[in-house]
């Protein structure tokens, strides 16, 4: 007859063998889900916009962003990052990115919020482009399942003007 550690092995490989196919399970069913995200943000109040010593332009804003993102979360998410960018053109540069906002949704009943907040990090250019710029906000988000690949995606929101002078 067999063996303990054959019987061992046999079943420990079997174990491993079914966890296997569950996770290339979870990983396929996760691309059949088609999310439908909700989200909008706006600028409330340019809190400060200035040229700093160094020659470059900084921006501080208060954003009013509400969102919708339960629609992401299926039994194989771990976690959603989500970020607001500032998108841009300049002479110099065709896509200027630059991430204002971001924050980690761990479950599906903190997915849904609204939130006046202020951004998180500066829009800074490099030089004085920014006066009267046309600013495009986009919700880039992450979702990191359990097991498999990271689904990346991102909306566009809306556009906004920056002022003509520094305040």
């Amino acid at each position: 007859m067999h063996s303990y550690v054959y019987r061992l092995n046999t079943l420990v490989t079997f174990a491993a063998v079914l966890l296997a196919v569950l996770c290339c399970a979870a990983s396929f069913l996760d691309a059949f889900n088609s999310p439908s995200v909700r989200a909008h943000a706006e600028v409330i109040k340019v809190n400060r916009f200035r040229k700093q010593l160094s020659g470059n332009d900084e921006v501080s804003l208060t954003l009013n962003i509400s969102m919708d993102l339960r629609s992401l979360f299926t039994w194989n998410t771990k976690q959603v990052f989500v970020f607001l960018a500032a998108e841009y053109e300049t002479s110099k540069n065709s896509l200027n990115q630059i991430s204002l906002w971001d924050y980690i949704i761990r479950d599906k009943d903190h997915a849904k919020f609204q939130a006046q907040v202020a951004s998180k990090y500066p829009l800074i250019d490099q030089g004085s482009n920014l006066r009267g710029k046309k600013v495009e906000f986009v919700l880039h988000w992450h979702v990191m399942p359990s097991t498999g690949r990271m689904i990346v995606d991102k909306m566009a929101l809306s556009k906004f003007y920056l002022p003509e002078a520094y305040t």
